[in-house]
């Protein structure tokens, strides 16, 4: 049930009914016809834009439109009243037996209440966090794993086919310095003193990983030349990273599908495979790019260079996929990356990276396009900074991690459900100040508790009225006589539970999972809203202690509640709270 796309569809039949009856003309396109909720509550429960957005096709006045339009629309028995306001616009308030409705609705689907199959029949493919196997996941990819989790169940929610990858950075020279670093702890594990140089990883992390190479190979390696070492503790340090990583995120509650290496894409073929189809394609030659934006002509040296045509797909310069040594630039194992989903069969592509990758936005897509023909999207979602705070002041410091405080620092202190919530209350690519001190405090200013608490109450009257001998379960309360559901401050309630499968779709159509955190703390305010009512208004309190019939509609609403919260909660991977201490 989504009430919203309900009445939307009802005004679309109402405007063809007028295109029939000749009172609008033929060949309108009702694309842009909307219903969505009024900005001031007090102007109805729904408005739609259809005079408006038909008036100058139409050649008619939206005023006009509109009123017709509402004569139609009263004949609906769900209309109870309507309302043309200011140039055209047109407000509907729905019949109260639609908001009853509403609460059946949800408790006899359950949490499948806001689900839809917008994405039946598509494969999606969410890559987040991918960051290099040379140390513990930090504070910023918390953000990106939250957000990249959140976004695959939020996805999945709607039935897209969703799988969950990590691109291992294991290709490039940083697996080097790893290695180095790594060796150096091997060394320290037998005794010797050491000296991080620049460019190697001094954190605590790897005197483990130096003591188990140790355990692994004794002192094999000690002393001897790099040449005879360098592969092997590569290898052995890229593994154990990904171990310590995969346990990072599985204290984050997060279970990746696929872990996909670049190191895989070198020697293999796969790199000059994917280039050489864009060749085939006419998209890569040799040619000479202008001077960057800024460069004096005198500092510019002009060379020819092999360059992939990205011009064509939208970017703004074509771009290099080959250095002039011969090897690839750091976008040619990107492509090839990419070119495998593709292969693959994913009808989307979700890429979740750190601010610092808005340069790669443009060559990226344009590189999917070419690769698809242009039938697989790719959307790039850039997550932004994370601000750490603690008594007041910035907390910036890792003693285990060296420089930056580790995801599993973050988890520790305040728990995955607080962590996971709290990542999802702004916007990606808006920075987040990370408050230990506020995310732990009991009041509304926290969001994760605020919405966590709502739900605890819930729970908490469901089981007053199950002492009070009143059946509880779903099936019953979606029998229930819900007539007596019906002061504003109920409705305000029921109607917040209406704009959830709409809410979903709009969340899921833009991927952005932080639109379920607001809404559900929405929903817990309007909840708590009705709650503290009850202390002024004794008829609005949940439970009626001489009217087990009106406390079962009332425990009906409050089910309802706490089962789209529920439902929310589990897209975000935050587990709903029963009782709080």
């Amino acid at each position: 049930m989504n009430l919203f796309s309900d009445i939307q569809a009802c005004v679309i039949q109402a405007l063809k009914d007028l295109v029939r009856n000749g009172e609008l003309p033929d060949g309108l396109s009702f694309a842009n016809v909307t219903v969505e909720p009024p900005r001031d509550p007090l102007h109805g429960d729904m408005a739609t834009n259809a005079a408006m957005v038909l008036a100058k096709p139409s050649g008619q006045k939206p005023r006009d439109i509109a009123l017709k339009l509402a004569e139609i629309l009263m004949t609906d028995v769900r209309i109870k009243t309507t309302d043309v306001a200011g140039p055209g616009f047109l407000n509907l308030r729905l019949a109260d037996n639609v908001w009853q409705e509403v609460i059946k609705c949800v408790l006899e689907m359950q949490e499948k209440f806001g689900t839809s199959s917008m994405g039946s029949g598509q494969k999606v493919n969410v890559e987040f966090v991918s960051a290099n196997p040379t140390g513990p996941l930090h504070v910023g990819h918390t953000r990106g794993a939250v957000f990249g989790d959140a976004l695959a169940g939020l996805l999945s929610f709607v039935g897209y086919e969703v799988t969950r990858e990590y691109y291992i950075n294991d290709g490039g020279a940083q697996v080097d310095f790893l290695a180095r670093s790594v060796y150096l702890r091997y060394l320290e594990a037998h005794g010797q003193e050491v000296a991080f140089e620049e460019g190697t990883y001094p954190g605590d992390y790897l005197i483990s990983v130096g003591e188990a190479l140790k355990a692994k190979v004794g002192d094999a390696y000690v002393d001897k030349g790099e040449q005879l070492w360098l592969s092997d503790v590569r290898e052995f340090s890229t593994d154990q990273m990904m171990s310590l990583i995969r346990d990072d995120l599985t204290s984050l509650g997060i279970t990746m599908d696929s872990f996909f290496s670049e190191k895989s894409l070198f020697g293999t073929g796969a790199i000059e495979g994917a280039i050489d189809g864009l060749r085939k394609d006419g998209l890569i030659y040799e040619g000479v790019l202008d001077p960057p934006k800024g460069k004096k002509p005198e500092e510019w040296e002009p060379r020819e260079q092999t360059l992939f045509k990205s011009t064509e797909h939208g970017d703004d310069i074509d771009r290099p996929i080959m250095k002039s040594d011969g090897s690839w630039t750091y976008f040619a194992p990107d492509i090839a990356y990419h070119s495998t989903k593709v292969e693959r069969g994913f009808d989307q592509l979700i890429d979740i990276l750190g601010a610092d990758h808005g340069g790669y936005v443009k060559r990226m897509k344009a590189a999917v396009s070419a690769l698809s023909g242009g039938n697989v999207s790719l959307d790039i979602k850039l997550m932004q900074l994370v601000k750490l705070f603690k008594n007041g002041k910035p907390f910036k410091m890792s003693k285990r991690a060296g420089t930056f405080v580790t995801l599993r620092d973050l988890v520790e202190q305040v728990g995955p459900d607080v962590t996971r919530f709290v990542m999802l209350t702004r916007k990606n690519d808006a920075p987040l100040d990370f408050d230990f001190d506020k995310v732990l405090e009991q009041s509304r200013e926290n969001p994760v508790f605020y919405v966590q608490y709502a739900h605890a109450r819930g729970c908490s009257v469901m089981r007053r009225a199950a002492e009070m001998q009143i059946d509880i379960s779903d099936k019953t309360l979606a029998e229930t006589n819900l007539s007596s559901i019906q002061h504003d401050s109920e409705l305000t309630v029921v109607k917040k539970l209406s704009e959830w499968p709409r809410l979903v779709e709009i969340a899921a159509r833009t991927n952005e999972p932080h639109r379920i955190a607001f809404y559900l703390y929405e929903l817990a305010s309007d909840l708590h809203t009705l709650w503290n009512k009850g202390n002024e208004i004794p008829s609005l309190r949940f439970v009626q202690e001489d009217d087990k019939a009106t406390t079962a509609a009332k425990i009906a609403l409050v089910r309802a509640v706490c089962v789209v919260i529920s439902a929310g909660l589990g897209i975000l991977g935050v587990k709903p709270a029963e009782e709080m201490r």
